[in-house]
């Protein structure tokens, strides 16, 4: 039952965030009875541009309506530890493909996309914010001095990009490979100025190595969905994707 706030009122715009970072609009049009006092679901219809909905799904989607907004709250990425091997200097090449190094190409291990969606806790793009990545080479080695700079001359094993205005990320890189103590994983951080807002590892679905994985078996499994991906064939290799929420 929706309180009274809702006396006087014939109409209430709403956004409710959907899936994939599309969003339904419409409007909530209070029957004659309703706009009098207290009103339940069966009171109220929605007219969508893209289709009729239910307040009572409406409700299920968007948490409680108030006039002009649809509230919603998004369960944060779990944040995790940054590990030993974040870059100690700015790389000379720090784009979106690690597969290429300055002038020389990287061959080995599974061409993926790394590929998702970065959002605020209400599901609004983090515009402005930035993603970095860095892995380890398809031979288990990070671009560390801790790691005895053994990574290959080809492979860029850091990388950045600027979200776009939808929040989108995306990285030309390898499906992470399992090395010593640890399975496949991504490390991933996320920025916003000059603020850090998350730290986080990205990790691959159905991989043997999670279930041994001591940071991975820590986390809910609510937590785990959220950072663990399918790697899926695309036309030019492989394809994970992540939606990512951080508290900006």
């Amino acid at each position: 039952m929706l309180s009274n706030f809702v006396r006087g009122l014939t109409r209430m715009d709403v956004l409710i965030p959907g899936v994939n970072g599309r969003k339904l609009f419409g409007s909530i049009t209070l029957e004659p009875e309703a706009q009098t006092g207290w009103c339940n679901t069966r009171d109220i219809t929605m007219n969508s541009k893209r289709s009729l909905i239910t307040t009572a799904g409406a409700l299920l989607l968007g948490g409680l309506i108030l006039p002009g907004r649809a509230q919603t709250q998004r369960r944060a990425t779990p944040s995790q530890t940054e590990g030993p091997f974040y870059p100690v200097a700015e790389p000379k090449d720090a784009d979106y493909d690690l597969l290429k190094n300055g002038t020389l190409a990287y061959t080995k291990g599974q061409p993926s996309w790394v590929e998702g969606v970065v959002t605020d806790l209400n599901g609004a793009p983090l515009k402005g914010g930035v993603v970095e990545i860095w892995q380890c080479d398809e031979d288990g080695h990070y671009d560390h001095p801790r790691d005895g700079n053994k990574i290959s001359p080809s492979f860029q094993g850091f990388g950045r990009v600027t979200l776009s205005a939808t929040g989108e990320f995306k990285f030309r890189t390898i499906k992470p490979p399992p090395y010593p103590g640890r399975t496949p994983h991504i490390h991933a951080k996320i920025k916003l100025g000059g603020r850090e807002l998350l730290t986080t590892q990205l990790y691959v679905s159905n991989d043997p190595g999670n279930e041994k994985d001591g940071i991975w078996r820590r986390m809910s499994v609510q937590d785990r969905a959220l950072v663990t991906s399918p790697y899926t064939v695309v036309a030019d290799g492989l394809r994970a994707q992540y939606a990512l929420a951080v508290q900006a």
